[in-house]
């Protein structure tokens, strides 16, 4: 899948054509790190009251910053904030002839926990609050918004022994679909070896699971006496948001795999369990080609 700058998730692709498998490996974690963010299921944008601008450009201006994070997958309304909704501040002062915008992340007792300036603006244009003058400034606000909550989140994650960072995730690795013979069981114990040798802790039932990985194989007919192969295995959080993927696409001999994978399997889940990790990894925020914690298998 081809990633664009809003898309939800950045799958990892591994494609070839040969014996499986044959990768090349993108990055899945950037985009899928900023779905940890904000830290509460929504983060409201009231109407900004002190940003110097006029009753339909502070409207205005919500509902673009809104919509702008809305894109990049951190849900978002303009509306006043709600019991359990963290917020986003918006204020602005004038220095000379420019405007400087400040946003500021509040939690949902309303206790500041960052804040960043945006670029100073022609005081004049801010003021006349336009559209395109307005959506110039998303544009600028809305990067700085984002790293500044990420770094809240990683704030908190450090003081947190519960959260990901800090512990061993646990991963649900159900049945594979779709395989003919003996493919689906094959390729679901060996994806469960495989990372259990690499640190998740894989359970076989979704109950406290962090993570699950589901496989799906899909073969169809290539000319001359080929089979086309493909795998895909989805990387979800508990809510069912997709984090990333883990694709591998290759053609074969038709019928090869109709009864026994045997090697096969190995190689595939070898590679994907190598793919799945760095989702995972890179979701949480860590460094996938360093150790993280030490697994410890449940008595």
């Amino acid at each position: 899948m081809k990633f664009l700058r809003f898309l939800a998730l950045l799958p990892l692709l591994l494609s070839a054509c040969g014996d499986l498998p044959a990768p090349f490996l993108g990055n899945p974690g950037a985009t899928a790190r900023r779905l940890a963010v904000p830290v509460s299921p929504m983060l409201a944008i009231p109407p900004p009251k002190d940003a110097l601008l006029g009753a339909q450009a502070r409207e205005d201006f919500a509902t673009l910053l809104a919509l702008s994070l809305v894109k990049e997958e951190v849900p978002t309304l303009a509306r006043a904030p709600r019991e359990h909704d963290w917020r986003l501040a918006i204020t602005a002062t004038q220095q000379g002839d420019k405007v400087i915008p400040r946003y500021a992340v509040l939690d949902p007792a309303g206790k500041e926990q960052g804040a960043i300036d945006g670029v100073p603006l022609p005081a004049a244009t801010w003021a006349a609050g336009a559209p395109a003058d307005l959506a110039r400034a998303v544009e600028d606000g809305v990067p700085r918004i984002m790293a500044l909550m990420t770094s809240i989140r990683a704030t908190r994650d450090r003081t947190d022994p519960t959260a990901l960072v800090n512990r061993i995730p646990m991963v649900y690795i159900p049945e594979v679909a779709g395989a003919p013979g003996d493919g689906n069981g094959a390729l679901t114990r060996l994806l469960r070896a495989e990372m259990r040798q690499i640190g998740p802790l894989v359970q076989v039932t979704p109950d406290g699971a962090d993570f699950t990985v589901k496989g799906v194989v899909t073969m169809a007919a290539l000319p001359a006496g080929q089979q086309r192969v493909e795998i895909v295995w989805t990387v979800t959080r508990p809510s069912g948001v997709v984090v990333g993927k883990v694709s591998q696409i290759n053609s074969i001999r038709a019928g090869s795999l109709s009864q026994y994978w045997g090697d096969v399997a190995v190689a595939v889940t070898k590679e994907a369990a190598g793919g799945v990790q760095r989702v995972v990894e890179r979701f949480i925020g860590r460094d996938p080609d360093k150790p993280g914690p030490a697994a410890v298998a449940p008595k």
